[in-house]
């Protein structure tokens, strides 16, 4: 346990999420997801699948998003799963309180929030750098934050 760490970035989701660079996505999807598939690249090369059975997506996402600066020289930092046979704009409940929380918590707001197809979601999480499959049960429940950067201003 360290100091100022919230309990649930276990040592090895700290340490990828200080392996991430600027413009890395890191997933953090609901126990349905079809994570284990799409951590393998075509390559044959995995990316890390980190397990938090115990934790939703919102818990996992505060978790995360209390260390994870998202990147701020893109529009929509933020992707979730557009739920499918629902028209555009539909938030599931819980999409609906994740993005409250992102909002509320500083981190971006609503329309830096970009609703992604199912299937283009998929393609996005191969090229995403891990993947957080959490204990949620609420089907849809799946979002991708890009990773921005922290320092000083720059110098001209």
């Amino acid at each position: 346990m360290l100091k100022g760490i919230d309990p649930l970035l276990s040592p090895e989701l700290l340490k990828v999420l200080a392996e991430m660079g600027h413009g890395d996505e890191i997933v953090i999807a609901d126990a349905n997801f079809t994570a284990a598939s799409l951590a393998v690249e075509v390559s044959g090369r995995s990316k890390p699948l980190i397990h938090a059975p115990g934790a939703d997506v919102e818990r996992t996402a505060r978790a995360v998003l209390s260390l994870l600066p998202l990147d701020g020289f893109v529009d929509q930092p933020v992707a979730f799963m557009h739920v499918s046979g629902k028209p555009e704009g539909f938030r599931s409940a819980q999409q609906r309180a994740v993005i409250s929380m992102i909002d509320t918590g500083g981190h971006a707001t609503p329309a830096q929030c970009q609703a992604v197809e199912r299937f283009a979601f998929y393609d996005r999480v191969r090229q995403a750098y891990a993947i957080v499959l959490t204990g949620e049960l609420q089907p849809y429940g799946n979002f991708i934050f890009k990773k921005g950067v922290l320092g000083a201003a720059l110098i001209e």
